[in-house]
């Protein structure tokens, strides 16, 4: 009876620690693909900005590696991420937030990031092996740019700024040499205006929140009026430079029709009520994060996104 008890206590501890050994490696995958920021591959649909306008969104030929491009985007922004990680990881385990992330946690050692990195770039160089050898030059000059904003470029006021939105603007030119399109010079200044906006504003809400834990060196040679009038000037030339692009004789020729500059209200709408957010929510989030909880934002990229192509493939 007492030899019976041990086996059932050991066969209980045996699955006890089975169960615990499921939860640690389920625990640890968690952790992987957290430190790969699936969340932030959203930023990346900038990319099929030039399919859409191009008229090609249904041809299988150029949707084909528009994704491919979408695809190493997202492998590379994440590699970027993991090595972010790995130079922060003694300034981020004291931050109230970031410690929490896998590096600083224990989740994730540094030597297994170094190995998930290894592999994220590997699968990235597979995957821009498929693409024209400009797209492929401009993803390398991003994962350049990028690296080098990790190891200091991020200290720098306006520089670190520049860099994000020259970010989105390689992802818009990526997109485009992917599928071998031309690309309207105010769409790109346009995206310019847009992610200067995006990054400033975060900057902002960075400084408000410095109170509770931001400690990003380059907020202090930001001053409010700076940042706000960063803020204006980005904000117009968002606006300005969608409405010309709406206006050009090439997108009238192109579309058929100059209905296009209906849009531009639900874009002013967006960019303000995001402005808004950041005005009065002060999350010291990421553009995406606030985006994706806020049902107005959401409401409008979609009706945004489903009058563009309305106007764009169907003229109505």
């Amino acid at each position: 009876m007492k030899r019976e008890r041990e086996v059932e206590v050991q066969r209980d501890h045996g699955t006890f620690q089975d169960s615990m050994r499921a939860t640690s490696s389920r625990s640890g995958v968690s952790a992987r693909v957290q430190l790969m920021r699936p969340s932030h591959w959203l930023k990346n649909v900038f990319v099929f900005a030039p399919l859409v306008y191009s008229k090609t969104l249904f041809q299988f030929d150029y949707l084909l590696p528009a994704i491919e491009a979408f695809g190493a985007f997202c492998l590379i922004s994440s590699a970027v991420y993991i090595f972010n990680d790995i130079a922060d990881r003694e300034a981020d385990a004291e931050h109230p937030k970031k410690r929490f992330r896998p590096i600083p946690s224990g989740a994730v050692s540094p030597t297994s990031a170094w190995a998930q990195l290894a592999v994220v770039l590997l699968s990235a160089g597979l995957l821009v092996s498929t693409l024209p050898w400009r797209a492929g030059l401009l993803i390398g000059i991003y994962l350049l740019i990028n690296a080098a904003y990790s190891l200091g470029l991020k200290h720098v006021v306006l520089l670190d700024i520049f860099i994000i939105a020259a970010g989105f603007m390689l992802r818009v030119l990526t997109g485009a040499y992917a599928i071998d399109v031309p690309i309207s010079n105010w769409l790109v200044i346009c995206t310019l205006f847009l992610s200067l906006f995006l990054g400033v504003a975060k900057r902002r809400s960075e400084i408000n929140n410095m109170e509770r834990g931001e400690s990003r060196k380059v907020l202090d040679d930001y001053t409010p009026e700076l940042v706000r009038t960063i803020m204006i000037v980005s904000v117009a030339g968002s606006i300005m430079s969608y409405t010309l692009y709406t206006l050009t004789d090439r997108v009238v020729e192109i579309f058929g029709t100059d209905k296009l500059i209906y849009t531009v209200p639900i874009v002013m709408f967006g960019m303000f009520r995001y402005l808004y957010l950041d005005e009065k929510k002060q999350t010291a989030e990421n553009p995406v994060a606030v985006v994706a909880k806020d049902p107005s934002l959401i409401l409008t990229a979609v009706a945004w996104g489903a009058v563009s192509l309305a106007i764009i493939y169907w003229g109505l």
